[in-house]
């Protein structure tokens, strides 16, 4: 084997482990920054608020849900009555 023919193996090599390794860290949410230091994609206190809003207005729409479809009866049953009453 010659000289550059080992140079060319050491090059797909260290290739190889770096597509291997940005493989690795993207699989778990990270990225490595320019000095070669894993760090995490996004803010995990953000997203932890944001799930906490997303939650919250999920239980709001539940209420808001509950109460349309209450008022419907009601208003079904008010005018049921009012029928009664014109007859």
């Amino acid at each position: 084997m010659s000289f550059w023919t080992f140079i060319f193996l050491i090059v797909i090599a260290g290739i190889l482990y770096k597509a291997w390794r940005t493989r690795q860290l993207s699989e778990h949410g990270m990225y490595e920054d320019e000095n070669g230091t894993p760090r995490q994609f996004g803010n995990r206190q953000r997203e932890a608020e944001l799930e906490r809003e997303v939650e919250e207005l999920r239980e709001r729409i539940q209420v808001l849900e509950r109460i349309a479809t209450d008022n419907r009866g009601a208003k079904r049953l008010s005018d049921e009555i009012d029928k009664l009453r014109d007859e």
